[in-house]
């Protein structure tokens, strides 16, 4: 039984990789959560490292169930997003001393996934969107694309005044026939907008509308799900394995959207899955960014059985993501024909670069007997 001898993490402020050695000199790699990531690598070495070292490494989900349990105190979103650093270098590990990608691991195989293609931006006007989305379509051959509407959290107040009336159609109607479509409103909307964006949204042909309001009120968004025709989908946020049963239950969205980072790593992201497998409801993670979150939701989608119609795949490059640049060696993510491919090397199949590496900030926790 390989026991987890050293745990590493390389960070800066937006993003953060996890190192971990056995003791018998095995390795595996994960990822914490992006987004201040330099004070969840503090958290990781003081809230979950302490509790791992000296344990089974092949025992991912009793590792996630010993810091949940000596941590109960902090059961917020911060443990979770460092406890993803462990538990996906756990998947990564294991894969490698297996000789097989992660998806085979939980049930799936290597295959090619229809991806969507992710705008991230508001601070672009209707016509240039459109342009740089046909531009996708025609370079890249993606036949799916999500693009936003309102404004971030923003109480019914759009980017600007006009522009959720405008980027709607304008959009929808350049990139044409043939195309799935879907809108994120990003809880910027209360739930009378919302249902009034969502008609605006079916009348062009959208069939996907993402976090239309505030995404902790769930009577609100329940709301919006029963007064329209297409799919409401959320659930990005949310960590509280209760708090999804809820969701799921109460049909508070017809989609689940769970991220593996922000859920705690991969093993609680499949718990979601099955969750909404059992009520029939289809799971389309949330991988906002070009990091390890998209490779782990590409091994995702490989196994699960309520996988949604495509994965999501962040079109932002240096202008808006700086941090993304050069995170591995090679490019994991190659679009052909609209579809990228699960990577099929042990583990996760990446290998972070090194380069990156010796630009980061390192810390080290340490089994001692």
């Amino acid at each position: 039984m390989p026991k987890i001898a050293r745990l590493e993490t390389f960070s800066n402020a937006y993003v953060g990789f996890v190192r971990l050695t056995t003791d018998t000199g095995d390795v595996g790699w994960g990822q914490l959560s992006t987004y201040t990531a330099d004070i969840t690598a503090t958290i990781f070495h003081r809230q979950v490292a302490p509790w791992v070292l000296g344990r089974d490494a092949l025992d991912i989900d009793g590792a996630v169930r010993i810091v949940e349990e000596r941590e109960h105190k902090y059961p917020g979103s911060y443990r979770y997003r460092a406890l993803a650093g462990l538990d996906t270098a756990m998947w990564d590990l294991r894969g490698r001393m297996e000789d097989k990608p992660v998806v085979e691991l939980i049930g799936g195989k290597v295959q090619a996934l229809r991806a969507y293609a992710s705008s991230m931006k508001r601070d672009i006007t209707p016509e240039d969107e459109a342009r740089r989305l046909c531009s996708l379509r025609d370079q890249y051959g993606f036949d799916a694309f999500k693009w936003r509407v309102g404004a971030e959290c923003g109480r019914d107040v759009d980017e600007w005044l006009g522009r959720t009336e405008a980027v709607i159609p304008t959009v929808a109607r350049a990139l044409g026939d043939g195309m799935a479509k879907l809108v994120d409103g990003n809880s910027g909307f209360s739930p009378a907008r919302a249902i009034e964006v969502g008609h605006m949204l079916q009348d062009e042909g959208i069939g996907h509308f993402e976090e239309p309001c505030p995404y902790w009120e769930f009577d609100q968004t329940r709301a919006v799900t029963a007064a329209l025709d297409l799919d409401v989908t959320g659930g990005e946020q949310d960590w509280d394995l209760a708090h999804w049963q809820r969701m799921i239950d109460g049909h508070v969205v017809d989609i689940v959207q769970p991220d593996v980072m922000y859920m705690g790593g991969l093993s609680r992201t499949l718990k979601v899955a099955h969750m909404a497998a059992a009520a029939g409801m289809p799971c389309t993670p949330h991988s906002a960014n070009l990091s390890l979150v998209t490779v782990c939701t590409m091994h995702l989608l490989g196994a699960i059985p309520n996988a949604g119609k495509y994965l999501e795949f962040s079109i932002e490059g240096d202008d808006y993501y700086p941090w993304q640049d050069g995170l591995f060696e090679g490019d994991p993510f190659n679009v052909d024909g609209g579809k990228v491919t699960i990577p099929s090397g042990p583990g996760w199949g990446v290998t972070i670069s090194q380069d990156w590496l010796d630009r980061s900030t390192y810390q080290l926790s340490e089994f001692t007997a």
